[in-house]
């Protein structure tokens, strides 16, 4: 078991989950988790569906009380990290404190990929991120009237779909010839195209945005409209960007430790520093189970790397082995992934896509590398569960209704 106190740069979901299940598994130490936003810590995948939607405040959110890091010993140290001052094994933060660590943890998360475009400072352009930008949102869209939401993945899809239940005119703009291409099949690109153009979302594909027009002041102008690449200009009196993210590395390869799309670890999270490991967003983890690096931005990721994690420090060394998964709700649909699905070359439909519930299992040959199911939870908690036991199923055998899928977990 590791000695001294452990300190934790950054409060998202790995940071909170590594200092909660180090109290789990019995750390005696000292806690310190540094918290750079203005709120206890949080989850973040309301912000941009329930909770933009509705009328709960930031409480709604919160993992914990305050009372529960109290009971637990956890300090939560309101600050921003500066340095790492490794052979002293110190951080320091911005208001000058410094605190010594037996183990340093990196859950630094992600940040928005800014819009580098005249007038993307305006007060109407917004992004969706973090609760601050979720409250900010929340606030503006009752006086609005037309978005332009720039960027058709998860959350750029879920504001759309959010502002469209809320009575806002909706245009979505996207690069690529799909949406959310990166992230699943052409099937259900497909089937979330026609679903949000049915509740009159007008999506705009093979265009991006080349300006944001506004009447006004440089600084306090009022956005008045997007023009586009293709010569169009639609009109607009907000403007959402979710056009990626970016993982924050900086204080890592200020420190020295090697850095390429993310703070690179081992397939135990440790840097090349033994005594400072990264998680969740942040982290390019070695990964023996898909043959390579890779960065994952999900919650599973996050708190998955934040037990394993945890469990090293105490004395359970064990190489992190995730399944993962991932889920997005737009409108009144739910979409679910089991399991990473790039590098398919084969897709089999299990359902009826006009029945609005249908799963794509994704092949690479004969072997299923994952399933992204449309309102069938079935299918994706079986999908999580075959993963978990390293099996498959034939193509034909899931594309057969009657093929009973618990079968294959016996």
């Amino acid at each position: 078991m590791m000695d001294g106190p452990v300190i934790i740069v950054g409060a998202g979901h790995a940071g909170y989950q590594v200092a909660a299940s180090l109290r789990q598994t019995g750390f005696a130490e000292r806690i310190c988790l540094i918290n750079d936003e203005a709120h206890l810590p949080y989850q973040r995948p309301p912000l941009s569906k329930a909770y933009i939607k509705g009328s709960a405040g930031p409480e709604s959110l919160m993992f914990r009380p305050e009372k529960f890091y109290q009971d637990q010993r956890i300090e939560l140290i309101a600050g921003r990290a500066v340095s790492i001052d490794r052979s002293e094994r110190k951080v320091l933060l911005a208001s000058g404190e410094t605190l010594a660590y037996g183990h340093l943890v990196l859950a630094t998360g992600a940040r928005n990929r800014l819009l580098d475009l005249p007038n993307a400072n305006l007060p109407d352009v917004k992004y969706l991120r973090i609760l601050d930008e979720s409250e900010a949102l929340r606030a503006i869209i009752p006086s609005k009237a037309r978005v332009v939401v720039i960027g058709a993945g998860f959350i750029g899809l879920e504001f759309a779909a959010t502002a469209r239940i809320k009575g806002l005119e909706v245009d979505v703009l996207e690069l690529a010839p799909r949406v959310m291409a990166r992230a699943v099949t052409a099937e259900v690109s497909e089937y979330f195209q026609a679903r949000h153009r049915e509740a009159g979302i007008r999506i705009h594909l093979g265009v991006q945005a080349t300006s944001i027009e506004a009447q006004g002041g440089k600084d306090t102008g009022n956005v008045t409209g997007v023009s586009l690449s293709d010569g169009r200009h639609l009109p607009a009196d907000l403007v959402v960007v979710g056009v990626g993210v970016l993982p924050n590395i900086e204080l890592a390869a200020e420190a020295g430790l090697p850095v390429a799309a993310g703070i690179i670890v081992d397939e135990y999270l440790s840097t090349a520093d033994l005594n400072i490991s990264a998680i969740g967003d942040c982290a390019l983890f070695a990964s023996p189970r898909f043959g390579g690096s890779l960065r994952l931005e999900s919650v599973q990721n996050a708190t998955d790397h934040a037990r394993c994690l945890a469990a090293r420090l105490t004395g359970d060394r064990k190489p992190y082995d995730g399944h993962p998964w991932f889920w997005s709700d737009q409108g009144d649909d739910k979409l679910q992934i089991a399991g990473l699905t790039t590098g398919y070359d084969r897709v089999v439909l299990r359902g009826d896509p006009a029945k609005k519930a249908f799963s794509a299992f994704c092949y690479k040959g004969d072997k299923l590398l994952g399933i992204e199911s449309i309102n069938r939870a079935g299918d994706h908690m079986f999908g999580r569960r075959l993963q978990g036991m390293n099996r498959s199923i034939t193509p034909e055998q899931a594309a057969d209704e009657s093929f009973d899928l618990k079968s294959a977990l016996s």
